[in-house]
């Protein structure tokens, strides 16, 4: 019965399995998509062509793009080239581990339909939804990881919230 239990003990604290497959899977999951981003870049529309040496709508998304080709390619050479990283230090799933990743994933998706509404009219005024979907996005968020504190579930969202407002939609003027 101890040597069951003692084999239990060690798969608990070893890692994954070192797999080639999934690091092949993934950079060329990676490829995939910073090729269709690069694509993508190519595709945003100039209202004017920029002078020599200046940037214009496109020069950070293809930056970004052939950054991100490069490194996925890189990746793949290293998944294909070298045998497969230990990941031992890769911990197991967690209990409800995957049911969180589906709450954060439908939370995410909300929040972004949300978004997009940004504001509404009520009583007369127009109402920022930003902010408030933001601090109870971020609160929702923390209550699902674990948080059970006051201080955690209400200060802390509200102080990221207006550190993002602030900064990107007073100072930088970015349309939220």
């Amino acid at each position: 019965m101890s040597t069951s239990h003692s084999t239990v003990a060690a798969e608990e604290q070893a890692g994954a399995a070192a797999s080639r497959p999934l690091e092949i899977l993934f950079a060329a999951v990676a490829l995939a998509f910073t090729a269709i981003y690069l694509y993508l870049g190519t595709q945003i529309p100039l209202r004017q062509e920029a002078a020599p040496g200046q940037i214009d709508a496109r020069f950070w998304p293809l930056l970004l793009g052939v950054s991100g080709v490069a490194v996925s390619i890189a990746l793949l050479v290293i998944a294909i080239a070298r045998p497969a990283p230990s990941r031992e230090d890769i911990e197991p799933i967690q209990p409800g581990g995957i049911v969180r990743v589906i709450a954060t994933c439908a939370l995410t998706g909300v929040y972004v339909a949300l978004w997009t509404v940004a504001s509404v009219v009520a009583f007369g005024y127009r109402i920022e939804l930003f902010p408030i979907i933001t601090a109870l996005f971020m609160a929702s968020l923390m209550l699902l990881f674990g948080q059970r504190r006051w201080l955690g579930l209400v200060l802390y969202p509200l102080a990221v919230t207006a550190f993002i407002y602030v900064l990107f939609g007073v100072l930088l003027r970015v349309p939220l």
